[in-house]
């Protein structure tokens, strides 16, 4: 706290002046806007903000420093807040020592709120430092054969840490798990020896501390023996934490590199992970060395284990770099969780650890060149930040650095304003004040006694109580009078509770005291308005001083006593006139050009003129612009008298003129100007000199003579202009009727001598299978003289071989509606998003054309509106190219084509059609038959393309003729040459047409195969082929029908073929969910060839319903096809576009005929046609409203008439567009802690598209539900993932959450839930580590901002409780907890397309009944699944899968012979080139090289790739065909011989050229397209050597799947793989896998058989986790399983709503009847064991469970 000195105050005060200009009112306004009452409060509402103490002062005493001088505080007055900077220690670097250092190592600094502090620290870290190694290993049973490896390595070890350094030491640790259930069987024989030859089984134990003897390390080393425990993951975080904070005991030296090698083969147990039913009723970590004298862990029973936030921490505190060796098995978890520690290596051990001398030693050298420098303990209201600019900054935080050089760090320390909406001096002081230790990775580091400054002002200290001043009724503080309670004023004499005279607050003529803006107190005005009246009768307004341009006092000064006082360069009533006459300097650098002065920043000319611009500099160029004409009238009426200015107001002139004899030459003045004298018709001249602006003084020169026509010869004028026009109507008599006049008046300059248009060609010859289009560009030339514009009109005929088509056609009837083509070019020019039809400058176009158009041709009488509207670019059409060419089609009878034409010439001749410009000269109007139009040359144009129409037809001859004929040249002299040209289009001579017998067909949903005939026409006898294929409608392909695709070849003679496609059963889940619908595919026939043509129809409708349904069908069909429709034909060319999230605009075509409306009938695809919706018209569109967003419809228009309905249109699908989605459903919190919480959600209830993200919101609230500070937000960026794990909340805290959803509209609404974890039950069912959970910290710093870390897959399969553990997709997860409703949230009804449900029991020795309540979906019959003792066969449930095969699929691999590649991987590199990739297999020898063959699927020459070399594991393949099925298979080669091979299937999906289906368009778009794999992994324990195994069908099939390979392997070899072969295609399918071993972990793989081959796999590991030598039921997450004496068969019948009661027995203890309820709901639940828990689910509450679970 202190006062500005004087020697800074000049500086000070410019600083002020500065910021206030370029920040006019920001800070005063921020610390006058603050309502504080003391000088303390103001000082801590900124850092800028300062206080005036000075007795005298009048104005507001909080403010800025600057604004609080120039208002006249004097500067010892004022009181503001100083910061401080020490450093209190700085030893310099030594390069010379041989250890870390750091540079400055202590100093002092105190920041005001705000503030923030920068310096340099220096870091040096040598060549070679003291290290300290530490090795901590996983001592369970499967790592024995590590630790005999480790044990035999110590001196390679010593070798390698010698190269890395002279002084080093080394130390060893083991650990296991708690000893507690679960993780520990507790049996005392057990407890005393769990595997032969082992140790009693122990949480950590340091072995050998650090040491530098390595005998003593050895020998100490050689006598370990392993241990045991039951669960997969390990306890090595509480190991990890030990070896951080017991420094002492393990040996830990301050000036040494302290590494930290963790190695396991397993996962890791965290802070309550759910897999301790005991979690949570331990408590935290203490975070406390808790070693005995024998180095044993002694708290494991009592403290839970810690959480990744506490060991990253915690090691970055002792300087200790952790390195994970770890198998390739749990390589996936410690990927993760290495990422979260600044500086670690992960590195991939071998099954045995032989490599693990080498893993260290690569780690050694990566983990030496990173370095991290974290602020530990930093106290909440301070930040820090470390940048470097000689080192680069790594993803984790890390800097990349060189040793043996000191490095250079720029350190930032920011103290907060507020955290969490808490101003940082309300926080306690520990949140204010403390010692940030600044460390680096490998040194002690900075410390730093940071605090931030909120002390007392002095001037409160020293208060004068009761004072004199304030008439002894308050205290004087800090230069002014804080009165007592009852009393007021300045200096406390007024009392607040007396009445007080108020005619001193009265102004002379006011009859309101204080002007009715304040109280008038003791006689004096206390104003209203906290500062915004002000004066003796709060009579000034300070919202009320002068404004300019809106703005108070200009934003450049404040108002007071209600005139602007303006900021320091500013002056005038509104503070806008600035001091400075930098606006009004000119180019040369003078003011306003010498011809004026500067006052208030503008210029103010002495002489005002048009020509002047604001710095009084002549404009010159405007002067030539006008400047004749704005002197002519003062010229007129000084020189002659005469002109509009004679008279008086000739005196107005500003100069003078003078008459001469000559003028000057127009080059040697400024402007030379002549003009008529309307009075005589005689022209003068006149001459203007000098600089152009006449003044005062100026004279301007005028000839003396005016030019007069003679008077005498006026009457020649009119004998002249009627021989003229005389001579005109000569010349153009014989230009019209005389040919050699017209020859010879065409020799003449002025008619463009050898003029001419004409076609460049006289005939074009087309075949029909080669064209691109449906129009051909004409060229036209001009030949002669170029200058000039000529206009052409053209018209076409179609079918000119057939004489009269044309007449006969439009005399049918004139009456029909038939659709007229019209082109126009519009006066404006084309862009790119013109072309784009969805753009939004193409749509305000188009709307605006079509509105102009339908203006103007409404006078066609029954023409409709415009439609399919459209813009172009025409090429080679002159000057005029990139103009904007529109197309529309008009529906007009046809008998209004030739008023249509005039009516279009009329408008494109006057440039405008209503409010539309066009340009004149182009246009194009298209009838059925024939079209006309016009184009133009302009001026210096040789060639115009004319685009003619080619009136394409299906009908049409095989050979027939067109004729383009040029009519006349409207406009411009040119004469036609070549007036004709012929077109002949050639069909392609069919051999054969080929076609459907009809467009639909309907077959009964009992059939197994729909037939479809498919007939040809011979024309000449050869053989035809067209291809096939079906396509999706309301029935689904490999659901309802098998599909097809393929080729059709008819030999010589051959005139019908049967088209035969497989019909599937409906299921009864489709039958409930999708009704009695009808479903209808397509068949397309498409490609024809050898000569082949398609005939119509070339599509077919397959419709297949009931036999009662197509009864009716075919009887309406046949009542249909009567002709009593009359002339009405279906609607053509049916459109359908989604013009929002809830309309579809919908047009057609009108049929031949005259219909008096149309019906359009519309439903949601999917649904039977009996719901649709209808819908009359009048025009040929229609707007469908009120539908669902995001949802695919179908629909179909007719015509109808007097005489009835006509036939429908074809079908046409629409899915309209997305709207933001609903909130979220339930909301559930599985409580595992009061610090820890899992939330999930379910999907909105109305997604209205694709859902792409949620975000979760979670903060504090108060006992008003109020938020606390800002919310922290999550983005779960995947939206399968509908769940997430906070750690480290605030105990007995409310928390409110909120969760919304996103799809491509945007956000939707939040689903808010406030929750109070204490208040929920401690423990709920335990959880395992789920697949891919995002874990979040409530309490994370500025350190941790995203995930912590994702758990990867489920560890262990329980078994007892018959709970299933799924391998991956987290979408699944219901089927593997129960979610629990909270306050807040709400149960909701999941719907789920599956068709099963998992039933399991509840063992327990104490409660004689025990109902579980489950939901199941539409269960079928399972029959029976037997199991005979001592056989591998099964019998599976009939209505899922078969079991063909139950055996070894391969036999025991030959010593030597490589496995299988695994992960064969494709990846597209183009439409016919990709990329193959293959994992090594395993091989006991060296592998020398792999064999890649690939053939078409369907057959073909096979290809064959060798690869000698073993290293190379992909190979690109080229010339693939595009949307071809290929087979790859791969195998690799030892010297033993070849392996077995590894198979795929793959297409690369293209688009390709419609004449070429081998050749991909270029620039097109590729994908993959393959089998996807099935369904999640289900696995569920059945005894303690048998398991089911459950997965859904992929969601991609891409063909039919005819069943299912399923391959269980040992995870870690030993045994051949066995292969089953499940048959059958349903939604889930099962298989019971007997003859397993308990406590070995097996890989499951299952892929799909499909009609295109097999699919990718599904692969999950389990583990079956039970105990030798009697019962011994696990809990919670854990395998429930047991060995007990079954009988020789046992059965489990399990029926929709059926009850199976069987008693079981477990080494004499009767558990009672175990009863299974089933009820049929669209959910499907798992029963999941609990421990003290109160459970609610499916609407049945069982009682609170508590039970002791061992007696001795």
């Amino acid at each position: 706290m202190a006062r500005p000195s004087p020697s800074r105050w000049s500086r000070l005060l410019l600083l002020a002046v500065a910021l206030g200009a370029s920040f006019p009112g920001e800070m005063a306004n921020h610390c006058k806007r603050a309502q504080v009452k003391s000088c303390t409060e103001c000082i801590r509402v900124d850092r800028e903000c300062a206080y005036c103490t000075d007795e005298m002062f009048k104005d507001r005493r909080c403010n800025t420093q600057a604004e609080l001088l120039a208002a006249g505080c004097r500067w010892e007055s004022l009181v503001v807040m100083e910061s401080s900077f020490e450093i209190t220690e700085d030893t310099q670097i030594n390069t010379n020592l041989q250890r870390s250092q750091v540079s400055p190592q202590g100093l002092r600094v105190r920041l005001r709120p705000g503030e923030e502090q920068h310096f340099e620290m220096k870091v040096f870290e040598p060549e070679k430092s003291p290290m300290d190694l530490y090795i901590l290993m996983d001592f369970s049973n499967s790592m024995s054969d590590d630790l005999d490896n480790l044990k035999q390595m110590g001196e390679r070890l010593a070798q390698v840490l010698k190269t890395l350094t002279d002084d080093y030491t080394i130390g060893f640790g083991k650990f296991v798990d708690k000893v507690s259930v679960p993780q520990t069987d507790m049996r005392p024989e057990k407890l005393k020896e769990p595997w032969p030859n082992s140790d009693p089984p122990f949480s950590f134990k340091n072995v050998i501390s650090l040491t530098n003897n390595l005998d003593e390390f050895r020998n100490k080393l050689l006598g370990e023996r392993i241990s045991g425990n039951l669960d997969a993951p390990e306890g090595g975080f509480d190991a990890i934490l030990q070896v951080a904070v017991c420094t002492r005991d393990i040996g830990w030296r301050p000036d040494s590199t302290h590494v930290l090698v963790f190695s396991t083969e397993s996962a890791f147990h965290y802070e309550a992970d759910g897999a301790n039913v005991l979690a949570g009723i331990l408590s935290r970590n203490d975070e406390a060395c808790h070693l005995d004298s024998s180095g044993t862990y002694t708290q494991y029973k009592t403290q839970d284990y810690p959480s990744v936030p506490t060991l990253v921490r915690l090691l970055g505190k002792h300087n200790i770099i952790p390195i994970f060796a770890v198998t390739n098995y749990s390589y996936s978890y410690y990927e993760k969780l290495h990422t979260y520690f600044p500086v670690s290596s992960l590195g991939v051990l071998q099954e045995d650890s032989s490599n693990i001398v080498d893993l260290l030693q690569e780690a050694f050298q990566l983990i030496r060149s990173n370095l991290d420098i974290r602020a530990l303990e930093s106290p909440r209201g301070l930040r820090t930040e470390v940048t470097s600019a000689m080192f680069q900054k790594t993803d984790t935080g890390s800097f990349h650095i060189k040793r043996g050089i000191p490095g250079t760090y720029q350190v930032q320390l920011r103290a907060m304003e507020a955290v969490d909406g808490t101003h940082v001096c309300q926080m306690g002081e520990e949140d204010r004040k403390g010692t940030i230790h600044l460390k680096p990775s490998f040194s002690d580091g900075l410390w730093m006694d940071a605090g931030i400054i909120c002390d007392v002002c002095p001037c409160e200290l020293q208060k004068e109580e009761l004072s004199a001043r304030c008439n002894y009724h308050g205290d004087f503080m800090c230069g002014h009078c804080v009165c007592s309670e009852g009393w007021s004023g300045k200096t406390c004499s007024c009392s607040t509770g007396s009445l007080s005279d108020i005619k001193p607050c009265l102004r002379e003529g006011e009859d309101k005291p204080c002007s009715g803006r304040g109280e008038c107190q003791c006689g004096h005005c206390i104003c209203y308005g906290e500062g915004r009246y002000e004066g003796p009768f709060c009579e000034y307004d300070n919202f009320q001083c002068p404004r300019a341009s809106g703005v108070l006092c200009n934003d450049r000064g404040r108002c007071s006593m209600g005139q602007c006082a303006c900021e320091p360069g500013w002056t005038g009533l509104s503070c806008d006139c600035p001091l400075s006459n930098a606006t009004c300097i000119d180019s040369s650098g003078g003011i306003c050009n010498g011809r004026g002065y500067c006052e208030c920043g503008r210029c103010h000319c002495n002489q005002q003129s048009l020509y002047t611009d604001t710095i009084c500099e002549i404009n010159y160029s405007a002067i030539r612009l006008g400047l004749c004409e704005d002197l002519r009238s003062c010229v007129q009426c000084q020189a002659w008298g005469t002109g509009e200015k004679k008279g008086r107001m000739c005196e107005e002139c500003s100069f003078k003129v003078k008459m001469v004899d000559e003028l000057k030459t127009a080059e040697e003045v400024v402007e030379h100007c002549s003009f008529r004298d309307e009075e005589d018709d005689c022209t003068y001249s006149y001459t203007v000199e000098g600089d152009g602006a006449p003044g005062p003084n100026s004279t301007v020169l005028v000839h003396k003579k005016k030019d007069c026509p003679p008077r005498s010869f006026w009457w020649l004028i009119p004998l002249l202009l009627f021989l003229l026009l005389l001579l005109a109507l000569l010349l153009l008599l014989c230009w019209k009727y005389c040919a050699c006049c017209k020859a010879c008046l065409a020799l003449l300059p002025c008619c463009n001598q050898g003029h001419m248009v004409g076609f460049k060609e006289d005939h074009y010859m087309l075949r029909e299978n080669l064209m691109a289009s449906d129009h051909l560009d004409t060229p036209m030339l001009r030949s002669g003289n170029l200058k000039g514009r000529d206009m052409v009109r053209w018209k076409i005929t179609n079918n000119v071989q057939r004489p009269g088509f044309a007449s006969h056609a439009s005399s049918t009837n004139p009456t029909e509606l038939v659709p007229y083509g019209l082109s126009l070019r519009l006066a404006r020019l084309c862009t790119e998003n013109l072309l784009k039809p969805d753009t939004r400058e193409c749509n305000q176009l188009r709307q605006e054309v079509e509105e102009n158009l339908n203006e103007v041709y409404r006078q066609i009488t029954d023409s409709h509106k415009l439609q399919q509207t459209k813009f172009r670019q025409q090429p080679n059409a002159g000057k005029k190219q990139d103009h904007t060419i529109v197309d529309t089609v008009l529906m007009a009878p046809r008998s209004a084509k030739q008023a249509l034409l005039k009516l279009t010439e009329k408008h494109v001749e006057q440039g405008s059609f209503h409010e539309l410009k066009v340009a004149p000269g182009y246009y194009t109007i298209t009838a059925d038959q024939d079209a006309r139009g016009m184009v133009e040359f302009q001026e210096g144009v040789e060639l115009v393309d004319v685009r003619v129409p080619l009136f394409i037809r299906p009908e049409d001859d095989d050979e027939k003729q067109l004729l383009v004929e040029a009519i006349d040249v409207p406009m411009g002299t040119a004469t036609l040459g070549r007036r004709l040209v012929n077109i002949t289009i050639i069909k392609e001579q069919a051999s054969g047409v080929v076609s459907f017998e009809k467009a639909e067909y309907a077959v009964s949903g009992g059939d197994q195969v729909a037939r479809i005939p498919v007939v040809r026409r011979i024309l000449d006898n050869g053989k035809s082929q067209v291809s096939y294929r079906t396509q999706d409608n309301t029935a689904q392909g490999n659901r309802d029908y098998i599909p097809a695709e393929g080729d059709l070849l008819f030999q010589p003679g051959e005139t019908w073929k049967e088209l035969q496609v497989k019909l599937l059963e409906l299921q009864e889940m489709d039958s409930l969910l999708r009704g009695r619908q009808t479903r209808r595919f397509h068949i397309q026939l498409t490609n024809p060839k050898f000569g082949a043509r398609l005939g119509q129809p070339h599509s077919a409708t397959v419709t297949i319903g009931d036999p009662d349904e197509l009864d009716r069908n075919f009887t309406s069909q046949t009542l249909a096809s009567f002709p009593h429709h009359g002339d009405l034909g279906a609607p053509q060319n049916p459109n359908a576009k989604a013009a929002g999230s809830r309309k579809i605009h919908f047009n057609w075509l009108p049929p031949p005929g005259k219909p008096a409306g149309y019906r359009v009938k519309y439903w949601i695809q999917g649904d039977p046609e009996s719901e649709a919706h209808l819908l009359d018209s009048k025009v040929p569109s229609a707007e469908l409203t009120n539908l669902y967003p995001y949802c695919d419809y179908e629909m179909k228009v007719c015509a109808y008439g007097p005489q009835g309905e006509g036939p429908y249109s074809s079908l046409v699908s629409c899915r309209t567009h997305q709207e933001v989605p609903s909130e979220p459903g339930r909301l559930a919190f599985n409580v595992v802690s009061s610090t820890v919480t899992q939330l999930s959600w379910a999907e909105p209830a109305e997604t209205n598209g694709e859902i792409t993200a949620y975000e979760v919101c979670y903060g504090l609230v108060n006992e008003d539900n109020r938020p606390i500070g800002p919310m922290k937000k999550v983005l779960v960026d995947s939206p399968k993932k509908r769940t997430l794990l906070i750690e480290n909340l605030r105990e007995s805290q409310p928390y409110r959450y909120t969760v919304k959803a996103r799809n491509g509209a945007g956000w939707g609404p939040e689903r808010e839930a406030i929750i109070n974890l204490a208040t929920q039950p401690k423990r709920p069912m335990s959880i395992p580590i789920i697949p891919d959970i995002p874990i979040v910290d409530a309490q994370c710093g500025e350190d941790y901002e995203s995930f912590l870390m994702y758990s990867d897959d489920v560890l262990r399969s329980p078994a007892g409780s018959q709970r299933p553990s799924v391998s991956d997709d987290t979408e699944h997860l219901v089927n593997g907890r129960m979610d629990f409703a909270f306050p807040g949230s709400a149960n909701s009804l999941n719907r789920m397309t599956v068709a099963n449900a998992a039933y399991g029991t509840h063992l327990s020795p104490h409660l004689p009944h025990r109902v579980l309540s489950t939901s199941s979906t539409l269960t079928r019959d399972y029959h029976s699944l037997t199991r005979t003792e001592n056989s591998h066969s099964a019998t599976l449930p009939r209505d899922y899968s078969t079991l063909s095969s139950v055996s070894s699929h391969n036999p025991r691999l030959a010593a030597g012979v490589p496995n299988t590649p695994t992960r064969l991987v494709f990846s597209a590199l183009g439409p016919t080139s990709l990329k193959v990739s293959w994992q090594e297999p395993q091989c006991e020898q060296v592998l020398q090289g792999y064999s890649v063959e690939y053939q078409l699927l369907s057959g073909g020459e096979l290809y064959h790739l060798n690869i000698p070399n073993p290293s190379q594991t992909s190979v690109v393949v080229e010339d693939l065909l595009p949307n071809h099925s290929y087979v790859f298979r791969v195998r690799a080669q030892s010297a033993e011989g070849w392996g077995p091979e590894r198979e795929g299937v793959i297409t690369i999906e293209s688009q390709v050229h419609p004449q070429s289906p081998l050749c991909p368009l270029p620039g097109s778009t590729f994908t993959l397209s393959t089998p996807s794999a099935p369904g999640p992994l289900v696995f569920t324990a059945l005894s303690p050597d048998s398991l089911q195994l459950s997965w859904e069908r992929p969601r991609r099939p891409d063909g039919n799947i005819l069943g299912y390979l399923v391959t269980c392997e040992m995870a870690h070899g030993g045994e051949p793989a066995t292969t089953f072969l499940v048959d059958g295609d349903s939604p889930e399918s099962r298989l019971t896998v007997p003859g397993l071993s308990e406590n070995v972990p097996y890989k499951f793989k299952v892929q799909a058989k499909t009609t295109e081959g097999y699919g990718p796999e599904r692969e999950g590991i389990i583990t079956i986790e039970s105990q030798d030598g009697g019962p011994f039921p696990q809990l919670g997450s854990h395998a429930g399983l047991f060995q007990h004496s079954l009988p020789g068969e046992y059965s489990s019948i399990t029926t929709t709503h059926t009850s199976t009661t069987e008693p079981f027995l477990l080494d004499g203890l009767s558990l009672g009847t175990q009863r299974l309820e089933a009820g049929g709901s669209l959910t499907r639940h798992v029963t999941q064991e609990f421990v003290s828990r109160t459970l609610t689910t499916s609407g049945t509450l069982s009682t609170q469970v508590d039970q002791q679970f061992f007696q001795t």
